[in-house]
């Protein structure tokens, strides 16, 4: 079964026609699927018509959220609530083409566990496209997943791997990254991409510096989250080596040359040096007692299994 989750937020002068065409591609592509609608807080009588036309289709289904939380919410509470084995998601917009699912549903069945979009060519300004592709290298430079469109929203997913992974912040973005930290096979496939005719954008360059700060989240997370140690553990480490180094090397000059020291910025330099060097070790070896009580109180395992096969070839 494959589960379509589209957020959605002050769409109302769009929702009907992207239901419309969904429920006519779906039904000639898939015998069994649902449409999931995450209205996302919206105040422009979006969620009325939503709430229409899903009482018009038995395979579509509402999730209305409280207020406005962001599409990353949006889309953890559509995982949560979606029922099918593949989950595919989409903007609410209009500019992902639904036929395009069939495209990447051909390459899921290649065996790739997520299958994201491509929007070769952008219908958007290029105060848009600019800022996308300087995210775009920085995402795949830093994470290792490389892919020439982390935005596209039109994105299929196989949903045992969407359970082990949390979101928040402007995370959704990063999603083919986190699941490829999970063990996950991550590709891509061209997709078309169609100028927004109603509506007004939602994105902005504000978005920008948050996606910075998420993308330093990440790179932690997917490295050193079961061994937070290793990363302040070796700045630690350094500043404590320098700042012994330092200190030794005035030592000498007192003790060996009689030269005065009190009042030198390298003596303070190097007692600023052994502390930091100090605390860095301490926060690493705090951070290691707190993944470790995460670990065994959650029941979290630090592995994920792909598969058991039993003797004679049978799984």
């Amino acid at each position: 079964m494959l589960s379509l989750v589209v957020p959605i937020f002050n769409e109302r002068e769009n929702v009907r026609e992207l239901h419309e065409e969904l429920v006519a591609v779906l039904s000639d592509e898939f015998e069994a699927f649902e449409i999931l609608y995450v209205d996302d807080g919206s105040t422009d009588g979006t969620t009325a018509l939503l709430e229409e036309l899903v009482a018009g289709e038995e395979r579509a289904r509402l999730v209305v959220l409280r207020r406005n939380y962001g599409q990353t919410a949006a889309f953890a509470a559509g995982f949560e609530h979606a029922r099918g084995e593949m989950v595919v998601t989409m903007d609410g917009d209009l500019q992902n083409d639904p036929a395009d699912i069939s495209r990447l549903l051909a390459e899921f069945d290649r065996g790739y566990d997520v299958v994201s979009g491509w929007r070769v060519e952008r219908r958007d300004n290029l105060a848009r496209r600019l800022p996308s592709v300087i995210a775009n290298r920085l995402i795949s430079a830093v994470t290792g997943v490389k892919l020439h469109d982390y935005g596209c929203s039109l994105k299929i997913y196989r949903s045992e791997i969407l359970r082990d992974v949390r979101l928040y912040g402007e995370m959704h973005r990063f999603l083919p990254a986190l699941c490829a930290w999970q063990g996950a096979s991550v590709t891509e496939v061209a997709t078309r991409h169609r100028p927004r005719i109603r509506g007004t954008s939602k994105y902005g360059l504000g978005r920008t510096l948050r996606v910075i700060m998420d993308l330093l989240t990440v790179k932690f997370l997917m490295t050193f989250s079961t061994r937070p140690l290793h990363v302040f553990g070796i700045l630690g480490l350094g500043s404590f080596a320098c700042g012994m180094a330092i200190n030794l090397y005035l030592s000498f000059q007192k003790l060996a040359l009689g030269m005065a020291i009190g009042g030198r910025p390298l003596l303070l330099l190097g007692v600023l040096l052994l502390f930091t060097g100090f605390q860095f070790i301490s926060f690493g070896l705090l951070g290691e007692m707190l993944a470790r009580i995460y670990h065994e109180s959650q029941k979290k395992p630090i592995y994920q299994v792909r598969r058991v096969v039993s003797g004679g070839g049978e799984p």
